[in-house]
């Protein structure tokens, strides 16, 4: 892989933020962005355990989905507070995944403030991830196509980013908003995915308080180097080609895959990871 830094500011305007990142489709890192908002001492493990300590939350691992299984199933349940022990206690590669403020933690909303960077934000959804200090999310694009602002708490986290012009050279599976399950990026493997060497994207490492810009559709591979979690805050596409685009993820893609899931189970799943390396290998013909 071919990776660059990101440009890194600790401030930015909205006009300066909307002429060279939001309308070119560019990655940015604004530095310590939430130690600005008046509750800042209020995002950390400590005051969700307070606050939260008590329901029960599904959890997830680095493990593919079972194929037998949907896609989004959880591999067990716990209490927050339980959780939120477990990771800062050992190694761990449990997460949180698209833990919604609105519905279970509303008290939240009161402790940032959304920024005037000119994006219109889905204020339905502000999600959470959480993870340990082994845990990580599997490469992919959001399906919903959205920009989205990602403010990261507590430990540090590596993120990798790709356009989907590089989607061919990162093993993209047909039908699906993921890559082939064995790829690993954090030790790529060269000689089984030859393309992957020329894949271009941005390393990124966050810290407490950093903010993330990252324009929709883009790949990106989250790694919790500490136990920490994470705010989303979305803006759903407003062009008609890139809205009309989501429909068709959200509408027609996802439903056809997770019917053929349900129909042809292992075979479909097997079947997908094929025909993606299939594809990338046409594609590293070309390259060279």
């Amino acid at each position: 892989m071919i990776l660059e830094s990101v440009d890194v500011v600790t401030d930015i305007s909205k006009e300066d933020f909307q002429k060279n990142y939001f309308k070119k489709h560019k990655p940015l890192l604004i530095k310590n962005f939430a130690s600005r908002w008046e509750a800042f001492d209020k995002w950390n493990f400590d005051f969700i355990r307070e606050k939260a300590g008590e329901q029960e939350v599904p959890l997830y691992d680095n493990k593919p989905a079972d194929a037998a299984k949907s896609s989004d199933a959880p591999v067990t349940h716990m209490k927050m507070k339980e959780y939120i022990d477990t990771i800062k206690s050992k190694p761990s590669d449990l997460r949180i995944f698209f833990y919604i403020i609105t519905d279970r933690l509303p008290e939240l909303l009161k402790n940032f403030t959304y920024p005037d960077l000119g994006m219109k934000f889905f204020k339905r959804l502000p999600t959470l991830f959480f993870g340990g200090s082994e845990a990580h999310v599997l490469m992919h694009y959001d399906v919903d196509l959205g920009d989205f602002l990602h403010i990261h708490f507590e430990g540090k986290k590596r993120i990798l980013l790709f356009d989907q012009k590089q989607s061919a050279f990162l093993y993209k599976v047909p039908l699906s908003v993921h890559t082939i399950y064995d790829v690993d990026y954090e030790n790529p493997d060269y000689e089984k995915f030859p393309a992957l060497k020329h894949a271009k994207g941005f390393e990124i490492f966050m810290e407490h308080g950093d903010a993330l810009f990252i324009p929709g559709a883009f790949w990106h591979f989250n790694r919790y180097l500490e136990p920490g979690f994470s705010m989303s805050l979305r803006a759903l596409p407003n062009k008609p080609n890139v809205f009309a685009s989501m429909l068709y993820h959200v509408f027609i893609m996802r439903y056809t895959d997770k019917l053929m899931r349900k129909l042809f189970k292992a075979k479909w799943v097997n079947y997908k990871q094929k025909w993606a390396y299939k594809k990338s290998s046409k594609a590293l013909a070309k390259k060279v």
